[in-house]
């Protein structure tokens, strides 16, 4: 997502440009005047490349990814609704960021993000020399050992998944977010666009929980909202700490820290979980 901003401010691609503009095939199923802006927000009209379960199998390869992209119809009017995109939302960012640059996602993140940044230990998509230090993700629940199995495979914390793929320490998360208020990444102006709230009080179709989104980042928000308590902090992924944290480095969810700046790489499952919002402007 920081990639996209940084883009934007480069000239190479702009918010309201459809995504069929650079990626023609894209279009198909009625999807021509999906919006860059509108995959941020979460307002694409899609959620999956057609189940969260063919995204999940496919997630470790980019090709299959983005066919699933192009081959998905509209399942909703583009803009009408938030719908958390789940896994396809950083591949199909991505693939908009490598058609416009010519430049693989991988080199982009490291050149506009980690670079400028001074990020060393935050890798899209987990080097052999790094295994060995990475911190297994536990996913809770009846099928939580099957989960945990299939995504600690080193092929899947190797594979180039910008929507849940960086891997960081609690310092290189930090490191973000002290690039991106410092003005390292994209400028003050952009930022506070990217930050400005798309959907406050609606529920997103997908978690069916009220989520603050905006363009591109998931914002917080009040814990109370009717009475409901949100239940973030316990649905989200953790690290050893039980912290829980999301990042703009490529476009998706993300690394949990780690209690010490120095301990193991981490890395978080997409999540569902929400936060309590208030207001809303889409366009």
């Amino acid at each position: 997502m920081s990639v996209i901003h940084a883009l934007v401010e480069r000239g190479r691609l702009g918010l309201d440009d459809p995504v069929s503009r650079a990626w023609p095939s894209f279009a198909r199923g009625g999807k021509a005047e999906v919006t860059v802006r509108q995959v941020l927000q979460h307002r694409s009209g899609l959620t999956t490349g057609g189940t969260t379960v063919g995204d999940a199998l496919a997630m470790n390869d980019w090709r299959r990814m983005v066919r699933r992209a192009e081959r998905a119809p509209l399942r909703r009017p583009p803009g009408s609704a938030p719908a958390y995109q789940y896994l396809l939302y950083g591949f199909v960012l991505g693939e908009i960021a490598q058609r416009v640059t010519g430049e693989p996602l991988s080199e982009l993140v490291r050149a506009l993000v980690l670079q400028p940044a001074g990020l060393h230990d935050t890798h899209l998509g987990l080097p052999p020399a790094r295994v060995d230090r990475a911190v297994p993700v536990r996913a809770p629940g009846p099928r939580g050992a099957l989960l945990s199995a299939a995504v600690n495979r080193r092929t899947t914390r190797a594979a180039v998944n910008p929507s849940a793929g960086v891997s960081t320490t609690a310092r290189g998360l930090a490191g973000l977010y002290r690039a991106l208020l410092d003005g390292e990444i994209v400028r003050a102006d952009t930022l506070a666009q990217a930050t400005t709230p798309s959907c406050d009080g609606e529920t997103d179709l997908f978690a069916r929980v009220p989520i603050r989104w905006s363009q591109g980042f998931q914002l917080g928000g009040p814990r109370w909202v009717e009475g409901r308590f949100s239940p973030m902090a316990r649905a989200a992924a953790r690290g050893p700490s039980g912290t829980t944290a999301r990042t703009p480095a490529s476009g998706g969810p993300t690394p949990a820290a780690s209690p010490s700046p120095t301990r193991p790489i981490d890395r978080a499952l997409p999540s569902t979980s929400p936060t309590w919002p208030t207001r809303c402007s889409p366009g």
